[in-house]
């Protein structure tokens, strides 16, 4: 599989997750020889725990699955790029590459607002890809938003 064809699975969580009431993110964590790991949606509101982002669910998922915390040689795919807490887990976690969907102006930390993943003072980086079908991943939260302001 090529990065779309794993996007296209992180974007199907995205639209179970809208379908549930959460922010349509969805992620997949895969290893490097190409088997999914874990896979999951946001579940803030489902769940009641502020941490319940897409990423931290499928690295917690795939740590388990894993039989360990250290997921060298791993990508995860996301359609957001992940906000302050979701990268220093991907530091933590050692994964080797995040591809995500679409920036987040107001919250990411990965190209958006901060550069955690190639931040040099951090004992870990890993490289980011961009844009992956990122026109779907701005789709699914613009509607969703949009739905959410015509209820209020």
């Amino acid at each position: 599989m090529d990065h779309s064809e794993y996007m296209a699975i992180a974007v199907a969580e995205a639209e179970d997750a809208a379908r549930s009431g959460e922010v349509p993110v969805g992620a997949v964590l895969v290893r490097a020889d190409g088997l999914i790991m874990a896979r999951n949606h946001n579940r803030r509101e489902s769940d009641q725990d502020p941490t319940a982002h897409a990423e931290m669910l499928v690295l917690r998922e795939a740590a388990h699955v894993e039989g360990g915390w250290r997921l060298e040689g791993s990508t995860l795919y996301v359609t957001l790029e992940p906000c302050t807490m979701c990268a220093g887990a991907l530091i933590l976690s050692r994964v080797s590459r995040v591809v995500f969907g679409t920036p987040d102006p107001k919250g990411g930390a990965l190209v958006s607002l901060y550069q955690i993943g190639s931040d040099v003072r951090l004992n870990h980086r890993f490289e980011v890809i961009e844009g992956v079908l990122q026109g779907r991943c701005q789709q699914l939260l613009s509607e969703f938003f949009q739905q959410r302001r015509r209820k209020n």
